[in-house]
C-alpha cells in the first residue's frame, strides 16, 4: 500500500477544509494506506477537545474523524512550534496517536511519502 502523508494547516475557522482534510486521511486508512497527519500553523487547534464538536458541510464531525483515524492506526505529527505560539503543551497530544515535530519532519514525511496532501 501507499504512504499517504496529509498536512492540516487550516483551523476550525474553516471547519469544511479541516474536516475534509481528516475525512480523506481516513478514507487513505481505512483502504490499508499508511497515513500520517501532520497538524500545523492553526491546524494544532484541531487537537483541543473543545473544537471536537466542529462540523463540515457533508464532510462530517472532527471529533469523530480524528478517534476514527486513531483506530485506523494513522499517526499525528504535530508543530511544536505552532503549538507552543498558540498556547498549547504536552497536553494537547493526550488522547491521541500524536508527537510533537519541527519542520525538518515535515519535509522527511513529505519526501517519504507516496502522496501528499494539504488542507
Amino acid at each position: 500500500m501507499s504512504r499517504f502523508l496529509v498536512h492540516i494547516h487550516t483551523g476550525p475557522e474553516g471547519p469544511n477544509k479541516a474536516t475534509l482534510g481528516c475525512l480523506v486521511a481516513l478514507e487513505a486508512a481505512r483502504k490499508g494506506h499508511d497515513v500520517t497527519l501532520f497538524f500545523a500553523a492553526d491546524g494544532v487547534h484541531l487537537l483541543s477537545p473543545q473544537h471536537a464538536g466542529i462540523e463540515g458541510q457533508g464532510t462530517g464531525r472532527l471529533g469523530e474523524h480524528l478517534v476514527a483515524l486513531a483506530e485506523a492506526g494513522a499517526r499525528f505529527r504535530v508543530s511544536g512550534m505552532s503549538a507552543k505560539a498558540r498556547g498549547y503543551d504536552e497536553a494537547l497530544l493526550e488522547g491521541h496517536p500524536a508527537a510533537f515535530a519541527m519542520p525538518d519532519a515535515l519535509i522527511d514525511l513529505a519526501d517519504a511519502a507516496d502522496t501528499v496532501l494539504c488542507y
